[in-house]
């Protein structure tokens, strides 16, 4: 082992084991290559389609009237996600904050909001009403239902049911798992999904919230029949180089109505100061493949080692994959905490900080959280967190590059172990 390795206390049998795994992954990695190469085209294509140049980074204040460089950001994204439009701003606080916005301008009093996956992240219950907030959609008198998965499949036949009998204005579908055991939703399972919908209305409008899986697959919910799709900065499309902000892509119709709510009635995307951000959103969306590709690689890793040693996870590292989370399911407390110990121990950041469970807004039960991060709560940088209740499951996510994350695994493993 390299002597550097020492200031991580890699343990000797799991180097071995990673070493061992990059041998028997290499036919998969190659995979994950090919499509690091297919966005990177699809992305540097959209810059030389819209003539992005220096001058693109300009910094605008106030009202942000004629930013051009801003203009020219929402083109490329909608490009990249082949949508007639998107509103990418630095106002969104995160991907929360966005599917906040883009509930609230598409939803009215007594319409009703309905989610075919399941409970929301933790995140939107007070932005919905599942938990009281009297700013919720509840208060607005805007209804929630939902109708759960089926062995991590849409129930078809409640759908119908729902969707025969009752009036329902949005359909949200959360595509990557939360703070649940189940899977992640693929592509072709949305596609299935939306087709079945609009064949029985094709009024309602279809709202995806893409967190954690652009680029992950080479279709975007919109190309599969999505009206709106909603995603984060901070995590895969911001490249691990934006330091907040996040996107709304979709219908042109829908994406007015979502700026005249994060802005102003009247004005929409026309105001909204770039504040200097236009560079680093430019520079994370061209980052965003390989950093994608890097938090699979190293998602692939630690899925195939803790497979070996006896742990429950979910994807298997062979599975086809939606997004960029991997699943640990632990069984018991201390390993919980020790592995997000170790991802801590190699992060770049607060690296000789120990992290205990803790309360967070918008959660129940305490976090355990590990996230060295250049940028806070960043998840396309290498992260794990999870929820201090059975069956104590750890949420891993990101790496900026493969070798650091194949760091961070080592040393998580190896705290597991050595405190056995």
């Amino acid at each position: 082992m390299n002597k550097d390795l020492e200031y991580f206390n890699i343990n000797k049998k799991v180097f071995a084991l990673v070493t061992d795994a990059e041998k028997n992954l290499q036919d998969i990695f190659q995979k994950i290559d090919e499509n690091e190469e297919y966005f990177s085209l699809k992305v540097l294509s959209s810059f030389k389609k819209f003539n992005l140049a220096e001058s693109d980074f300009q910094s605008t204040t106030g009202y942000g009237y004629g930013d051009i460089g801003r203009d020219k950001i929402e083109n490329i994204f909608a490009s990249v996600l082949e949508s007639e439009s998107s509103l990418v701003r630095s106002q969104f606080i995160s991907g929360t904050h966005a599917l906040t916005v883009a509930l609230f301008a598409m939803l009215r009093p007594g319409d009703t909001l309905l989610s075919i996956t399941g409970l929301p992240y933790d995140t939107l219950h007070e932005v919905i009403g599942i938990k009281e907030n009297a700013s919720s959609l509840k208060s607005y008198n805007i209804n929630y239902e939902q109708i759960d998965l089926i062995e991590d499949d849409f129930d078809y036949e409640k759908i119908e049911e729902v969707l025969k009998t009752k009036k329902i204005k949005l359909i949200e579908i959360q595509r990557s798992k939360g703070y649940s055991k189940r899977k992640s939703i693929t592509i072709d399972k949305l596609a299935k999904v939306i087709k079945f919908i609009k064949e029985i209305n094709q009024d309602i409008i279809i709202m995806v919230d893409n967190c954690y899986c652009e680029f992950v697959e080479k279709l975007s919910p919109i190309e599969v029949g999505a009206d709106i799709c909603v995603g984060s900065l901070i995590k895969n499309l911001g490249g691990g180089i934006a330091r907040n902000g996040g996107y709304i892509a979709g219908k042109k119709d829908l994406i007015n109505l979502c700026a005249e709510r994060l802005n102003v009635p009247g004005e929409g995307s026309e105001v909204g100061p770039s504040l200097g951000m236009n560079r680093e959103i430019l520079m994370g969306l061209y980052n965003a493949p390989k950093a994608v590709s890097s938090s699979l690689k190293t998602a692939i890793l630690s899925s195939y080692i803790l497979d070996k040693l006896g742990y429950l996870v979910e994807p298997k590292y062979n599975d086809v994959r939606a997004d960029i989370v991997q699943n640990i399911f632990f069984g018991n407390k201390n390993d919980l905490i020790n592995y997000c110990k170790g991802i801590q121990s190699a992060s770049p950041i607060d690296a000789n900080s120990e992290v205990e469970p803790s309360p967070m807004p918008g959660y129940k039960e305490d976090i355990i959280m590990a996230s060295g991060s250049f940028t806070q709560g960043s998840s396309i940088e290498i992260s794990c967190d999870g929820p201090i209740r059975e069956p104590f499951i750890a949420y891993q996510q990101g790496s900026l590059t493969y070798p650091y994350g194949k760091i961070a695994i080592m040393s998580a493993i190896s705290k597991i172990i050595d405190k056995k």
